[in-house]
């Protein structure tokens, strides 16, 4: 049945359907990967349309993929303050994403603050709860505060089991706080789970080191040494090893 040619002048061209909020999220989020820049702009126009915390979000996450953390921990904490006007449970994610990004920007204090905030919504699970425990772990530290970081690690290594960066950091705390037992379990968890990375050969080598196992010690830092040659852990590995060159020196 044809619709009269009035009918039919009447309504209204609105072309294709306008984007989900998910489905445009999801497209900032692809191109702040590809092109934060552009990302941070198609993120600032949808925001003054109306984007609320997903566009404050994704403008979070183009900024920290340009590494201009204090930025993105800004928009991130935006996000959660307008989430958390709209009863919006993803509140919790964006201040532990906050927390995160002021991690990174060397800003532990910050950092603390938001994960708090993360952890008093109540609303993590599973691994997003152990990242956020892991990274209030890591502002404790940063803080001195060792006795409070082993609380929260612990909760981490309950919630995300299978996080090589939970044992990397737990067995450093170990060796921090003189408990070798502690640090030689937790880095054989973070070895099964990421022998191939330096940060957790390089720890292995300060472990061994520290329970006087000179071999297990150089053979760790040789590896770390070897992954990533050129980076700060790399380098840190060299000048570990560059001791017993000394030693052997007459």
């Amino acid at each position: 049945m044809m619709l009269p040619l009035l009918l039919l002048a009447a309504m209204p061209d609105t072309g294709p359907p306008a984007p989900t909020l998910e489905a445009r999220f999801n497209k900032c989020v692809d191109l702040a990967t590809r092109d934060p820049d552009a990302a941070a702009a198609e993120a600032g126009r949808w925001q003054l349309a109306g984007g609320g915390s997903l566009a404050r979000q994704c403008l979070g996450i183009a900024y920290a993929n340009s590494e201009r953390w204090a930025a993105a921990a800004a928009e991130f904490e935006g996000a959660a303050h307008a989430a958390e006007i709209a009863k919006n449970p993803r509140a919790a994610l964006y201040w532990a994403q906050g927390g995160n990004a002021w991690l990174a920007a060397k800003e532990p204090v910050k950092a603390r603050a938001a994960l708090d905030a993360a952890l008093a919504a109540g609303t993590l699970t599973g691994l997003d709860r152990g990242e956020a425990y892991l990274d209030r772990a890591r502002a404790q530290v940063a803080g001195g505060q060792l006795e409070g970081a082993r609380v929260d690690i612990d909760q981490a290594l309950v919630d995300a089991p299978a996080d090589p960066l939970a044992w990397l950091l737990s067995a450093t705390l170990a060796r921090k706080m003189d408990d070798l037992p502690r640090a030689k379990k937790d880095i054989a968890e973070a070895l099964k789970r990421s022998g191939d990375d330096a940060a957790v050969q390089l720890e292995a080598g300060n472990i061994a080191a520290l329970g006087g196992d000179a071999d297990g010690a150089k053979a760790a830092w040789r590896q770390a040494a070897s992954i990533a040659p050129d980076s700060a852990v790399g380098k840190n590995a060299q000048t570990a090893l560059a001791q017993f060159d000394t030693v052997a020196k007459p």
